[in-house]
């Protein structure tokens, strides 16, 4: 598959062969590759949990993971020393691998990750049009963006939805400012974007979010400013700003339920009427499901369910 070519040529020549090997359907729907020593490698795609076969059906051993990390970490992994302090590094095409190990403390901080012992490779994919459904629910007939938030789990898709609402808002005329810190919405690489985010979206990549919204609003005059997964005060901090500028904001943040909302810094947010619609992602029936849309009183603007998958 065409979006998996760039994942599979960073890992060893053995494992991307087996990976190649796959049904079309399990690489289509691919979304974790976990590798641990002392285990088989799993597959998880759609719903289902596969054993890969082929060599690598046997047990990991410390050799093997070494040489896997080795490909992601360009066999540098004094490079990625801060990466590992987070616990994940992201590769090129928005692919993010997590890893787990010993942490090595210094100062009662976690200064990198030694003596790997787990990698969990998540694929980053983009599937055009999944927004379209919900487009008129975010916008209003006369060109009005609602400042929004994807509100999910992890692994339900709110990263694939605030991609293709992206590349959307920007067909539909908005100048559209991302900001990429973790290099997962963009899939920066050596020739730019991996992703289709539209002709009027600028990227600032792998800078921290309080910085790169005042970046963005100063040299690009972004009409929405988009991001994922808020959470530190300073990412609050920095929305005060955009909407001081006047800047409509598009976001993702991590929970469940309107009560989730309620118990993070985003309240103050919902309270102030800075965010007009929360979307929220499930996983059941399909990961990716879109369970509801609500204004910031929770009041129900659309219950549908829709997959990605």
């Amino acid at each position: 598959m065409k979006q998996n070519a760039g994942l599979f040529a960073k890992l060893p020549l053995e494992l991307s062969i087996e990976l190649q090997r796959l049904s079309p359907e399990i690489q289509e729907h691919l979304q974790e590759i976990r590798i641990k020593i002392g285990h088989p490698i799993l597959i998880y795609s759609g719903s289902k949990e596969y054993v890969l076969k082929g060599e690598s059906a046997s047990v990991i051993d410390k050799e093997y993971i070494n040489n896997v990390c080795n490909c992601i970490l360009n066999h540098s992994i004094y490079a990625h020393q801060q990466d590992l302090a987070n616990g994940f590094v992201t590769m090129e095409g928005g692919h993010r691998v997590g890893f787990c190990g010993r942490a090595v403390i210094d100062n009662g901080r976690v200064n990198t990750l030694t003596n790997i012992t787990s990698v969990n490779i998540r694929r980053s994919r983009q599937i055009l049009g999944i927004s379209e459904p919900y487009y008129s629910y975010l916008t209003t007939q006369e060109g009005y963006f609602y400042n929004t938030i994807l509100l999910s789990p992890p692994k339900c898709g709110k990263t694939t939805m605030l991609r293709d609402l992206i590349r959307n808002l920007s067909a539909h005329g908005f100048k559209v400012g991302v900001c990429d810190e973790r290099s997962e919405i963009a899939g920066f690489d050596h020739f730019g974007t991996s992703f289709d985010l539209g002709m009027r979206t600028d990227v600032l990549d792998a800078c921290p979010k309080e910085m790169a919204m005042i970046m963005l609003i100063r040299s690009m005059a972004p009409d929405i400013i988009a991001t994922d997964e808020i959470g530190k005060p300073e990412d609050y901090q920095a929305i005060q700003s955009a909407i001081t500028a006047g800047v409509g904001l598009l976001t993702t943040i991590h929970g469940n339920s309107y009560e989730d909302l309620l118990r993070s810094p985003a309240k103050n947010l919902l309270d102030c009427g800075i965010f007009q619609r929360i979307v929220y992602l499930g996983n059941q029936p399909k990961i990716g499901t879109v369970r509801k849309i609500t204004d910031e009183k929770n009041h129900m603007i659309l219950l549908r369910e829709r997959s990605l998958a």
